[in-house]
């Protein structure tokens, strides 16, 4: 018997040892539980054997829907209808996001010529089965769901692992929902000593399944395990992922923390006999640049000297960077002037994998470049908007300069005379009152 917990963000739907999260308007974002249809194309195959005798196959794109409803139900539009009638695995609690977002397709899938019936009642040897792919176009989720469509009888005169049905412009193909492997993240990126958690998810319409769940990093056209896991036998190998989850239907990856070494496609694949899914999640790392310049806000430069002014972007990651100096007059300009006497150093490679990369130039700047604005800009891909540095010059004569000098040195020296001066003056005027002749007298006075 399945039970279902209290309907909220998110519902939970057990079956024996299988756990199945029905994730309902996650966050916050719109529920399509009640969707009705969805538009679709349709990537049919059309197989044959060419003149040599190999197997050439061709895919045609054609329009059709997926329609949510019951056995028996007419067609909603009048194209090709994948009729997805009730199960114990319904897409749609796992979509997010609004309808104008979905990006759903079609494709037939081959079993290789596997022939294992689908162990759910009605299930026959010949059945037909299809993949459905819906996406959200910004990079919400991903999830592959099979649907099993049953024939009155075998089809005949085809290979026996292509036997595809004929399907013209307006068929109606009653299916049910068998299995899903969901991602709700298509794509990752980043920092370095991250550890990001890859996350799969997959549920049947069957208790007990014997499922077998692998992950694998794909990079530089070779692939290696990561993680296995078959029920059949209870054993694992490698690490990444919770054991104990996989009965839930959870077969997330934690990726170890990451280095330069973590890039690359990892694939989660699900397989229950005959059907086997996959998604790929590709990994890619991220370092914003740490930007700084050789000088303060403000620059005073003497006529007739220079100044070396650099720019350094500091451990970002990956490699490609962009450094531009450029100036502005007082008050700004609609169109600032690019420096053209730049240099630049090589790209520094440190050991953790990030770069480091200068731009510089030696400024010797004229009185009218006085009140001018440098900047330096920098971007990168892991940057929205570019950084930017920059200080305001000031050019000072040096004649002008000297003077002030002078005239400074003279008040110091004056003030420092003065300080000297007065209390010695003080003093004498002290020393002159206290030896006068109306003291002395007033003082003969006083002792008679």
């Amino acid at each position: 018997m399945i039970v279902p917990t209290t309907r909220s963000n998110i519902m939970f739907w057990t079956s024996g040892g299988v756990f199945l999260a029905l994730l309902c308007g996650v966050n916050g974002s719109q529920s399509l539980y009640d969707l009705q249809w969805l538009p679709c194309k349709f990537v049919d195959e059309k197989v044959h054997i060419n003149e040599e005798g190999h197997i050439e196959t061709s895919y045609i794109t054609r329009k059709a829907v997926l329609q949510f409803g019951n056995v028996g139900d007419k067609p909603l539009h009048p194209t090709i209808t994948f009729l997805v009638t009730a199960s114990k695995v319904d897409m749609r609690r796992y979509l997010e996001g609004t309808e104008d977002k979905l990006q759903c397709e079609i494709r037939r899938y081959s079993n290789g010529g596997i022939v294992t019936r689908w162990p759910t009642a009605g299930a026959q040897d010949h059945d037909v089965w299809f993949t459905s792919t819906i996406r959200h176009s910004e990079g919400l989720f991903v999830i592959t769901t099979f649907l099993k469509h049953t024939t009155a009888a075998p089809a005949e005169g085809q290979l026996d692992f292509l036997q595809w049905k004929t399907i013209h412009d307006r068929d109606l193909l009653t299916t049910s929902a068998v299995m899903f492997v969901l991602t709700r993240t298509p794509s990752v990126e980043v920092g370095f000593l991250k550890e990001p958690n890859l996350h799969c998810q997959f549920g049947v319409d069957h208790k007990l399944p014997h499922v077998t769940v692998e992950w694998r990093l794909q990079k530089h056209g070779e692939r290696s395990k990561l993680f296995s896991y078959s029920s059949r036998t209870g054993k694992s190998e490698g690490a990444g992922v919770a054991v104990k989850t996989i009965a839930a239907g959870n077969a997330s990856f934690k990726v170890p923390p990451t280095s330069k070494h973590s890039e690359g496609t990892y694939i989660c694949s699900v397989v229950v006999a005959p059907l086997s899914g996959s998604h790929d999640i590709p990994l890619t790392l991220s370092e914003q640049p740490r930007v700084s310049i050789n000088v303060d806000s403000t620059l005073s430069i003497i006529l007739g000297k220079y100044q070396k002014l650099i720019c350094d972007a500091e451990r970002y990651y990956p490699l490609d960077v962009n450094i531009e100096w450029y100036r502005e007059p007082p008050g700004g300009s609609p169109t600032p002037s690019t420096l053209k006497n730049v240099l630049f150093s090589s790209h520094q490679n440190h050991k953790d994998g990030t770069y480091s990369h200068s731009a510089f130039f030696y400024l010797q700047p004229s009185m009218k470049d006085s009140g001018y604005e440098y900047t330096c800009k920098v971007s990168h891909k892991s940057l929205r908007t570019p950084i930017r540095k920059s200080f305001s010059l000031i050019v000072t004569d040096p004649d002008s300069t000297l003077w002030n000098i002078t005239a400074i040195g003279f008040i110091i020296s004056m003030l420092v005379i003065l300080c000297y001066m007065l209390p010695q003056y003080l003093g004498g005027r002290k020393a002159a009152i206290k030896f006068s002749p109306a003291a002395v007298l007033a003082k003969v006075r006083c002792c008679l």
